[in-house]
């Protein structure tokens, strides 16, 4: 979850307390003249009993969780019972009394008023009072509370639509995740394609020009593009090792180096302390692919490629740099900004994914002019955030 989602989450929390303990506390205060003790603990229950609820509503409104949180939240209110419906149907319900025939569909019909309106919506009988406030997700009313008691005062309805807010703000939590789940995939998935099948192509024209000359060479090459291959190709996590990213990367140099032969040269100085350090998935494979072809492909004489990775403090500070062609710095940055397609699409994806992980003043750093080679710089921290999405390690 991002720091800006953490804040409006917690700014929720203590909104909604606040109004809890506000309700709960004017009627303690009817009843004794010790206010500040019994207040104290009616924050401790409110808070607690919001606490139960919130893991529970953190895949959004489903079946499951509603069933596990109505328990809590009813408590919360101190209602005689609690309903927590989707557009379509009750969800759950939680109740210290006896449903009479019909209540729930009374519930389910306030409930529709509740959507339609996006309002909270009070329905009073003899008996009993109903009051429905809209689960707001993206705008739209996605769901229903519904509380009952014997007498819905002011605070009571008040409350009511604060614990509204209360679940609105996790299920929209939820459905910004998942969005940002299925972005990050897409973007993964748009790396797996940007290995050009132009790489594979004269990868596998490079492995046959060995068979008769040099069969030994020719299984290796097959062996090394196998590898290369299974772990671009993995669904394993969006989070690697340094060690096994470089892994790759000379992987993919011996490739292809198998066709451009001397004409590529790399160096590697790594600090071994650096080397367990949690980095995104992809996150230097497509530099380095972007310094073969857009920096030394086109020069007759080929080129050097450095790659180095240290210690700073909390980070570990990788960079990867070639003496090639280079680039404009106006036609980067119209890169990096998205106005420019089908040109080092890599990079960009890769320097929006860092700022999606670590914020914006973490993307790439990219130091070039023409014909003054790339300097391309990450300062990952040692620290891995939650992963996003965990997928068993096969193949599609």
């Amino acid at each position: 979850m991002s720091p800006a989602l953490q804040i409006t989450l917690i700014v929720t929390i203590v909104i909604v307390g606040i109004a809890i303990v506000g309700y709960l506390g004017f009627k303690i205060s009817r009843s004794t003249k010790e206010l500040g003790t019994y207040a104290e603990e009616a924050t401790f229950q409110a808070l607690h009993h919001m606490s139960v609820a919130v893991p529970h509503l953190g895949r959004g409104l489903t079946e499951e969780g509603a069933a596990k949180s109505a328990k809590a939240l009813r408590k919360l209110l101190g209602c005689s019972a609690f309903v927590i419906s989707d557009s379509q149907q009750i969800l759950a319900t939680d109740s210290a009394i006896d449903f009479t025939p019909g209540l729930e569909e009374r519930a389910q019909a306030i409930g529709i008023s509740a959507i339609t309106s996006q309002k909270t919506q009070v329905h009073r009988t003899p008996g009993f009072d109903l009051v429905a406030a809209p689960i707001l997700a993206g705008g739209q009313a996605v769901g229903t509370v519904t509380a009952l008691s014997e007498r819905a005062g002011a605070s009571f309805v008040r409350a009511v639509s604060e614990v509204a807010v209360f679940v609105s703000a996790q299920v929209s939590t939820a459905e910004l995740d998942e969005s940002k789940a299925k972005l990050l995939e897409a973007q993964m998935r748009a790396l797996r394609a940007q290995i050009s099948p132009h790489f594979i192509y004269n990868s596998l024209n490079a492995i046959a020009s060995f068979i008769n000359t040099d069969p030994a060479r020719a299984r290796e090459l097959v062996i090394e593009f196998a590898d290369f291959t299974r772990y671009s190709f993995r669904r394993r996590g969006e989070f690697t090792t340094l060690a096994e990213e470089l892994e790759a990367i000379d992987r993919y140099l011996l490739l292809e180096k198998a066709r451009f032969g001397d004409r590529i040269k790399v160096s590697l100085q790594i600090a071994p302390e650096v080397l367990t350090t949690q980095i995104p998935f992809l996150c230097l494979q497509p530099l380095v692919e972007n310094a073969v072809h857009h920096g030394l492909e086109a020069r007759p004489d080929g080129g050097r490629i450095s790659i180095t990775a240290t210690e700073d403090g909390l980070h570990a500070v990788i960079s990867v740099e070639d003496d090639g062609a280079g680039m404009d710095p106006e036609q980067l940055a119209s890169v990096l900004a998205g106005t420019t397609v089908n040109m080092h699409v890599g990079l960009r994806n890769v320097d929006v994914r860092l700022r999606q992980l670590y914020g914006n003043a973490n993307g790439l750093i990219i130091d070039t002019a023409p014909d003054e080679g790339t300097l391309i710089t990450l300062r990952i921290p040692k620290f891995r955030p939650p992963p996003q999405t965990l997928e068993p390690d096969v193949m599609p």
